[in-house]
């Protein structure tokens, strides 16, 4: 294995490990865990984990008795959910691609999503670590096109759930699903201090406008599904 760290789930009997690049789970991962353990999800629910990281997410669905398809544009995070699902006992098919055009055709019963988010200065696609968490010059590089492409990987009954911070635009994203013709709503929501990254380019996020206040940001998980 590649250097890298080991991070335990809020179940202290999992164990995960992150390689060097890939997103390790932070207050949004456990945020939209908490949103998806209140979602009906059973041997017959196929759920999708878009730009999986390490595979916390698809695990814990996994385990909740679900079939599971993870995908995410980096080897490193398709080899960390492969041997994170194998660590935790769990199956997992793991794709490697870039968001839906990994499973075409697919359309699954609940769909989750923690995307890279952070606006960014420069507005070239990040690549090599910065790929985990930079999105662009607003934020939104990933965020619109799940937010586009939701309905032709929902069924008839699924649901989208993904989580981001306010600094791109929770109205934006509710509004955007909206006009993909699903229903939205904010159903989670947390406050923490900046982290590492936001800090590091805070003058430069307030002469863009995108904080205007102090140096915390608010996380939202927003529902969507078909009207």
């Amino acid at each position: 294995m590649t250097a890298g760290t080991w991070t335990l789930a809020p179940d202290p009997r999992r164990r995960f490990w992150i390689p060097r690049g890939v997103y390790r789970p932070q207050a949004d991962t456990w945020l939209l865990r908490r949103a998806m353990r209140r979602e009906s999800i059973t041997r017959r629910t196929d759920v999708l984990d878009l730009g999986t990281g390490s595979g916390v997410l698809a695990v814990e669905a996994a385990r909740l008795g679900a079939r599971v398809t993870a995908v995410d544009i980096s080897w490193w995070a398709v080899a960390a959910t492969r041997c994170n699902a194998l660590l935790n006992g769990t199956s997992v098919r793991v794709c490697h691609g870039d968001l839906a055009s990994a499973v075409p055709g697919r359309r699954f019963d609940l769909v989750v999503s923690n995307p890279p988010y952070v606006p960014a200065p420069n507005a070239v696609p990040p690549r090599g670590t910065a790929r985990a968490w930079d999105a662009g010059r607003d934020g939104r590089l990933l965020i619109d096109r799940i937010c586009d492409t939701a309905p032709t990987l929902l069924r008839p009954a699924g649901t989208l759930l993904v989580v981001h911070s306010h600094l791109c635009g929770i109205d934006d994203t509710v509004a955007r699903l909206a006009a993909a013709g699903l229903r939205a709503e904010v159903v989670d929501r947390a406050r923490l201090p900046f982290g590492r990254v936001l800090r590091s380019r805070l003058t430069w996020l307030r002469a863009r406008g995108l904080v205007t206040g102090g140096t915390t940001e608010e996380l939202a998980v927003i529902r969507a599904e078909h009207t």
